[in-house]
This record gives C-alpha cells, sequence and structure tokens, in this order.
C-alpha cells in the first residue's frame, strides 16, 4: 500500500508552477480530480495574491 495523497501532491506541483495538465493520474479517475483539486487550490490562491499587487 501506497501513502501518496494526490491532493497534497497536487498543491506541490502548483507550488512547483507546474501546469495543470501535469496531473499524472488518469483523467477521470478519483485520483486525477484530487490532484486537480489541490492544484486548483494553491493556484487560485497564488493567482489571488499576485492580483491584490496589481
Amino acid at each position: 500500500m501506497t501513502d501518496r495523497d494526490p491532493f497534497a501532491e497536487g498543491e506541490r506541483a502548483a507550488r512547483k508552477n507546474l501546469p495543470a495538465e501535469a496531473n499524472p493520474y488518469q483523467d477521470g479517475s478519483d485520483e486525477h480530480a484530487l490532484w486537480a483539486a489541490g492544484h486548483e487550490k494553491v493556484a487560485s490562491s497564488t493567482e489571488a495574491r499576485e492580483s491584490e499587487g496589481d
């Protein structure tokens, strides 16, 4: 059994500025959705901080 956390992996990917298309999980899988949600959480908060500085 692995201890992979797709949500946390997606968050880390967004922090590394990897695009959402870098999602390593099969499209339509629960893991894909979790990874995407983690990525979106970080990406959207980063975008919000950047727009506040404009």
